[in-house]
């Protein structure tokens, strides 16, 4: 039956399985709360069902990556991690290696389930599940390929938070616009008048002269012709004043405060139970 990693057939898994987190991220531990290393990736079947989880085993010195069959893991999402039931430093030594190129065929899967079947873990007769090999069924051994509510159980506290949201809306509207105002208005001009002025005078000289050809003669005038300025008035227009119109944002803090709710978790714990609770 080939296998596929989750992004490939789901690209959102994130969202769509794990409401937004990535078990890709999620550390792995022994059941004895000793740390193996971290999950790299998820292999699913045809049907997107789990079966595989590929865990690194770095912290354990061999620097391989190996596979750990679902139903050998628990997955605490609460704390993001995945512990590997069983798991032994031992048995990741004869897990075969995986990376990106392994071909995970029937004969690769039965040397990763040789490694973590036992007496007890198994009710299938593995020789006889070998004999099998084209039509095996990952259901015939559930202790390695079925989850339970024991192991992966999830329970989501929820809890509400504020989420503040801004609308706009109009609070008026300012018209600058021109009106024409009239006024009399006066201004001062100097303008200059000619006039003629006629002066007689004694002579400073009596000293008898000889009369010349134009002496005694009638009809003789002097003609002076005298100017003066009046004042006119045009209207001329100039620029007074210039206004410019644009919009300014001041910014503010508003303080909202509402009531909202969380859930807490609360243990029963019986007195035979033994139970872990991480945090």
């Amino acid at each position: 039956m080939p296998l596929s990693k989750i992004g490939d057939l789901y690209p959102n898994y994130q969202e769509d399985i794990f409401s937004g987190e990535d078990i890709k991220s999620f550390s792995v531990y022994s059941d004895n709360d000793k740390k193996i290393g971290s999950v790299n990736d998820v292999l699913v079947d045809e049907n997107g069902r789990f079966r595989y989880l590929v865990i690194n085993t770095g912290f354990l010195g061999l620097g391989k990556s190996v596979l750990l069959p679902v139903g050998s893991a628990n997955i605490d999402y609460a704390q993001e991690r995945v512990y590997a039931l069983g798991f032994t430093k031992e048995q990741a030594e004869n897990l075969p290696e995986y990376d990106d190129n392994v071909n995970v065929d029937y004969d690769y899967e039965e040397q990763v389930r040789t490694s973590y079947r036992t007496p007890t873990a198994t009710s299938v007769d593995s020789s006889a599940i070998a004999l099998d090999r084209d039509n095996y069924s990952y259901d015939r051994e559930p202790d390695l390929y079925q989850t339970n509510e024991q192991n992966h159980q999830r329970l989501k506290l929820h809890e509400e938070r504020l989420v503040a949201n801004k609308h706009r809306f109009n609070t008026g509207t300012v018209t600058v616009g021109k009106r024409v105002e009239t006024k009399t208005a006066q201004v001062a001009v100097p303008v200059d008048k000619e006039k003629v002025v006629v002066e007689r005078k004694n002579p400073s000289n009596s000293t008898p002269i000889t009369p010349d050809a134009d002496a005694f003669r009638e009809g003789e005038i002097a003609r002076v012709e005298v100017y003066e300025e009046t004042a006119d008035l045009e209207k001329q227009t100039f620029v007074r004043e210039e206004v410019e119109v644009r919009k300014e944002i001041e910014h503010e803090t508003v303080n909202l405060q509402d009531t909202i709710r969380r859930e807490e978790l609360e243990i029963d714990k019986d007195s035979e139970a033994n139970r872990r609770t991480d945090r």
